[in-house]
């Protein structure tokens, strides 16, 4: 339980500070290059984010589920099955350290193409 506390403490401090960074019409986006500077509890955090943030969406919609191909849940989901927190952090750090070229590429859309793509072949 502390460890969440933790966890969803550095979340907000996170958004706040993200928040203080963008522009009012503009959501910054997490590239490799934020990701590779970020400490581990750091990147945790912002995975736990993207989780709550599907999480939240699923709950919505949840007596009345859109079609997969009106919705990124289902996909991720599925894309993402087997694959814990860890597991995703540390494949984000191999895809980076292995692709320095790539850091300006945001982090979702690593996500995205690297690991719930293949995942859903």
């Amino acid at each position: 339980m502390k460890i969440l506390r933790m966890g969803m403490l550095a979340l907000i401090a996170c958004l706040v500070t993200l928040s203080s960074l963008a522009q009012a019409d503009e959501v910054p986006l997490i590239t490799g290059e934020h990701w590779m500077e970020s400490s581990e509890q750091l990147k945790k955090v912002y995975l736990i984010g993207i989780a709550n943030a599907y999480q939240v969406e699923a709950a919505y919609h949840a007596s009345k589920p859109p079609a997969d191909d009106q919705s990124l849940i289902p996909r991720f989901s599925k894309g993402l099955k087997g694959h814990t927190l860890d597991s995703v952090r540390e494949g984000l750090n191999r895809w980076y350290a292995a692709n320095p070229d790539q850091v300006k590429r945001p982090v979702i859309e690593t996500i995205w193409f690297e690991m719930v793509l293949p995942g859903l072949q």
